[in-house]
Parts: structure tokens; sequence; C-alpha cells
């Protein structure tokens, strides 16, 4: 399967397993089990839905957005969870003012999900842990 080194944002294949031991980026060399978030803008968006054959989870954000804020430690807490599983990005929609207008951005926080370069789910809120957890296994 294709995965986007968070690292380097170069396209890795990987062997789809239920677990995984090891894995590394074959450019930079580093884990791919370290899920860190990916800061998205318009240069690499488009890259990192395409070429990713796991969900790819988008938090459009803003920092003057009080809800965001408070879901940020959230997002990053659950995006340590699913290596190999999910790619989670953010985008800033203060400075990306043209991707949250070609992604129809109406409200802060929303999530949109993309599997297969496609967007099949979007929900506007902030969620606690535990349930945005459940949120992003219910599209594996």
């Amino acid at each position: 399967m294709k995965i986007i080194c968070p690292n380097c944002l170069q396209i890795n294949n990987v062997p789809k397993k239920d677990t995984y031991k090891k894995a590394n980026c074959g450019n930079c060399g580093n884990s791919l089990l370290q899920n860190k978030i990916i800061t998205a803008d318009a240069s690499n968006i488009d890259k990192i839905i395409d070429n990713s054959d796991i969900p790819v989870i988008v938090d459009f954000w803003a920092p003057w957005c009080g809800p965001c804020k408070a879901f940020a430690p959230i997002f990053g807490a659950v995006a340590t969870e699913f290596p190999l599983k999910a790619i989670f990005l953010k985008v800033n929609t203060q400075n990306e003012q043209f991707l949250a207008s070609r992604f129809k951005i109406r409200s802060i926080p929303t999530l949109a999900v993309f599997k297969g370069a496609k967007e099949v789910h979007r929900i506007s809120g902030a969620m606690d842990e535990e349930n945005f957890s459940k949120f992003v296994r219910s599209f594996f």
C-alpha cells in the first residue's frame, strides 16, 4: 500500500499487515510508525490525498478559533494511535484561504476524511478523544 512519509512527504510502498515492528521511509530513513501530524498547504495536500491508500483525516482550523485550540491536543493524541492506519493533516484556514474555499469549509473546526483520493465524510465541531478515536476507526 502507498504511504506518505510524514517527515519528507515521499511516497513509500509498504506491505499491508495487521501490525508492524518496523517500517522506515525509503527516502529519509525515518520511521513510518511515528505517526505525526502533517501541516498541509496548497503545495502538498493533493500529493498526500492522491497518493495515500489509507484514510487521510484533515482538520481544517484557525489559530483564533477557541474550539480548534481545544481540539488540537485531542487530534494530536489520536493521531499517534494509528500508525500506518491513517494519515493526519492540519490545514490552517487563515493562512490557506484558497484551500478553505476549494474544500468549501463553512465552519471550523471541520474534519474531512479522504479515501481513494475522494472525500468520503465530513463533520464540523470538536470531539472528545474517545469519540474522535471511534470516528477514525470507522474508516478502516
